[in-house]
């Protein structure tokens, strides 16, 4: 258990060095939006880019992990969204952000760093794929969702302009110029690959500073007990479900995965929400009670993360 919290406890020390860094005012709050859209517009598809060209298609396009990914959220997404619907009294907008919540992780600023110290060799793989699957299916879909209160014509009309956002999306792209070189069997020049690693260095410490920045004056009153629901489906439901989609596949017929691979899949689906929740939530509204849920949700993940890494690793041992 020592182990795991010593590779736990440096990613959660550079989100708490940005909380206090910011709370002292040695950094504007607004300068961790310069910061995240660093990561996001530069390090970030760099790394992706990086993690998709030097691999092989069979390695990137994996099947059972990108249905196996997706089903484990989908089946989180219904079940977040019966919760908040039936037994919580909210509407479908509120409810649709409320499964927002429980089923999109923040792969990229708290994943990807720990995957890198846990699970080094699939770390990059691991991320595209679920950059995929979350960018490419599940946003979209709850988006669509928290917009069946507007009118019939509009919600369309939404759904359109937030696909046509992703076409422009710099991870989107990134993942797209890095799927073009196995498939068209380039070899990219030195300096390229150099520049692309010096871009994709620059990302797991600086967003995970930016993922404490960005927590500073988020009110924490007058939510309650909406808060448990939302942590314990995030943290503890969402990874146990996607280990069992992702289990389940290859007892279907589909292809058998590299346990390591597996292992990096529920990580990644035991990571607080993404760090863009409060932005998205925003539109609709609820962009307290979904900053408030991230940070706690980031919180008590320090705790769940180091059991989840525990049990993995006790698994990697009977295996």
């Amino acid at each position: 258990m020592l182990d795991i919290l010593a590779l736990t406890t440096p990613i959660y020390v550079l989100i708490l060095l940005g909380y206090v860094l910011t709370r002292l005012g040695l950094f504007a709050k607004a300068e961790m939006r310069v910061f995240g859209k660093f990561v996001i517009n530069l390090a970030l598809p760099a790394l992706l880019f990086r993690a998709l060209s030097q691999r092989e298609l069979g390695d990137i396009l994996n099947l059972t992990y990108l249905l196996g990914y997706f089903l484990g959220s989908l089946a989180m997404i219904g079940l977040g969204y019966l919760w908040f619907r039936r037994f919580a009294g909210q509407g479908p907008t509120a409810s649709a952000i409320g499964a927002m919540g429980v089923s999109c992780s923040n792969s990229g600023y708290v994943g990807y760093p720990i995957l890198l110290l846990t699970l080094a060799p699939v770390a990059g793989v691991s991320l595209a794929l679920n950059m995929v699957v979350e960018n490419l299916l599940i946003i979209p879909l709850l988006l669509f969702l928290a917009d069946r209160e507007r009118a019939g014509a509009d919600k369309w009309r939404s759904l359109a302009r937030s696909l046509a956002r992703l076409a422009r999306n710099p991870l989107i792209l990134g993942m797209l110029a890095g799927l073009s070189v196995p498939l068209l069997g380039l070899t990219l020049p030195a300096p390229a690959i150099r520049t692309m690693d010096m871009l994709a260095a620059a990302c797991s410490g600086l967003a995970l500073f930016v993922v404490g920045g960005t927590l500073v004056g988020v009110p924490l009153q007058g939510f309650g007990m909406r808060l448990a629901p939302i942590v314990l489906g995030k943290l503890i439901l969402h990874p146990m479900l996607v280990f069992l989609a992702i289990s389940a596949l290859p007892l279907l017929g589909f292809g058998a995965i590299d346990p390591t691979l597996v292992m990096a899949a529920v990580l990644l689906a035991a990571m607080p929400m993404m760090g863009i929740y409060p932005t998205l939530a925003q539109a609709y509204g609820q962009e307290e009670f979904s900053a408030v849920a991230l940070l706690v949700t980031t919180f008590a993940s320090f705790f769940t993360l180091s059991g989840v890494l525990w049990v993995l690793g006790q698994a990697h041992r009977l295996a």
